[in-house]
């Protein structure tokens, strides 16, 4: 009989809630993609989009019908405001994925194309 002793890292890792949490928080964070982010940890895409199902599942993680607050990078600068009208306008846009935006009217448009590319990566 023939035996194979196999010396190596066992690929079968186990992740806690928590460093699942850690690094389903890292999608989005400079522009990062799920599959730079599963790249980085050396998982599959389909790993993070369980983990996600999963967590959702035990109240771990936001779901997708509730408002959720985003963390904005404030090293581009403040926003500016434009002329006013005279009366207070606002905007809302609803993403393709789902999310909406509302927003004081008056925004400079590259303002508003980079909080809509921080809302879609998020």
């Amino acid at each position: 009989m023939r035996h194979e002793v196999i010396v190596g890292v066992e690929r079968r890792r186990r992740w806690s809630d928590e460093e699942k949490l850690s690094i389903l928080r890292e999608v989005g964070i400079g522009g990062a993609t799920v599959s730079d982010i599963a790249r980085r940890h050396d998982l599959t895409r389909q790993h993070i989009y369980q983990w996600r199902r999963a967590l959702r599942r035990k109240g771990l993680w936001p779901g997708s019908d509730g408002t959720v607050f985003l963390a904005l990078d404030a090293a581009a600068g403040p926003l500016r405001s434009g002329p006013s009208a005279g009366h207070e306008m606002s905007i809302e846009i609803v993403l393709g994925n789902g999310r909406m935006v509302r927003l004081p009217g008056g925004l400079q448009e590259d303002d508003l194309a980079r909080l809509i590319r921080l809302v879609e990566t998020a």
